[in-house]
């Protein structure tokens, strides 16, 4: 009785071949992984303009965009601040109440008799400068949770907004005030070109600067940090005072551009400007985020809302739209780090 013919051992050559077809496979969908990852909210705004644009021939005009940058500029100001903060494991809940408080100040130096453009800034920056050092030093040399140090300094600017003016707006502003939110240079609004100035300075802190590698490693972990060095708490209260500054800048384009300044200013700014920066990818665990994401999620926020204007669509659903954004933005970003 003959017995049935067995196959041959299979050689070292056959078993490599069999267990590296797999990861040979593998390689195309880790590829796109990296690419969505890399890539996607680039992706994402691009199809959003296009959609918009199909669905309202408005969209897409110089005119509408020009509008569209313009309004976008005070929420990337902020957004850049607040990116800073949230590399380092922080989070900047009073950068709407700065803003509000910071251009009140400057207001007031551009308005009535006594007109003086250079103390407008001086003041108005120097403002918001003073009140996001304070937040730094709770933060940084008390070891205060930034979460309750910046919902604290919420109140407290709102507070002194209504109180440095006994609650009322301040208008008749002069034109070379005027002119920093309402102005155009070479086609484009000057908020737009100071947006351009404030992101081409900060991209390049972060990505060329030793301060800006300071920033990334307090963020991914901040005992390492310390211990190869880097001063630790110098770093966070200087992200503090930077989103400061910026939100006094943004403060000062908004009063600007509005005629007037207005105790009432910036009320949930700080979540738009959140939003902005958990949309474009930096993660709120810090360490991980740019610059260039955060304005494209800016420009996200942007496009929502004006192309959801020209479609007539409610504010309302404006908000909901808004929130499962960033809710999914998030979600993502969990899904990374246990994939990475």
């Amino acid at each position: 009785m003959s017995t049935p013919p067995t196959s041959p051992p299979a050689t070292p050559l056959a078993a490599s071949q069999a267990t590296q077809a797999p990861a040979v496979s593998a390689r195309p969908a880790r590829r796109w992984r990296h690419l969505l990852a890399d890539y996607g909210i680039f992706i994402a705004f691009a199809v959003l303009c296009v959609v918009l644009g199909i669905a309202q021939e408005s969209f897409l005009t110089w005119g509408n965009w020009v509008n569209v940058l313009r309004q976008t500029s005070i929420n990337a100001i902020l957004a850049i601040g607040m990116t800073c903060v949230i590399l380092t494991r922080g989070i900047d809940l009073s950068v709407g109440s700065l803003l509000a408080f910071s251009g009140l100040v400057a207001a007031s130096f551009v308005s009535g008799d006594n007109v003086s453009l250079a103390l407008a800034l001086a003041g108005g920056l120097g403002a918001g400068l003073l009140l996001g050092m304070l937040n730094g030093a709770l933060v940084a040399r008390l070891s205060v949770q930034p979460f309750v140090v910046t919902l604290g300094m919420l109140s407290v600017a709102r507070g002194l907004t209504f109180i440095y003016n006994d609650g009322m707006p301040i208008a008749g502003l002069a034109p070379s005030f005027r002119f920093i939110g309402q102005g155009m240079i070479g086609g484009l609004p000057v908020p737009v070109l100071i947006l351009a100035a404030t992101f081409g300075l900060f991209w390049f802190v972060l990505k060329y600067t030793a301060f800006g590698r300071y920033i990334y490693a307090v963020g991914g972990n901040e005992k390492s940090a310390r211990t190869s060095g880097i001063r630790t708490k110098w770093v966070i209260f200087w992200v503090y005072a930077i989103s400061g500054l910026l939100s006094a800048l943004a403060g000062i384009i908004l009063a600007a551009r509005t005629t007037s300044a207005l105790p009432q200013a910036g009320v949930a700014y700080e979540l738009d400007a959140i939003a902005a920066v958990v949309i474009g990818g930096t993660s709120l665990s810090g360490g991980v985020g740019t610059l260039s994401g955060t304005l494209v999620g800016a420009l996200i926020i942007g496009v929502i809302n004006n192309g959801l204007d020209l479609l007539g669509v409610s504010s309302y659903y404006q908000q909901v739209i808004k929130g499962v954004i960033i809710v999914v933005a998030v979600l993502l970003d969990v899904s990374r780090k246990q994939q990475g």
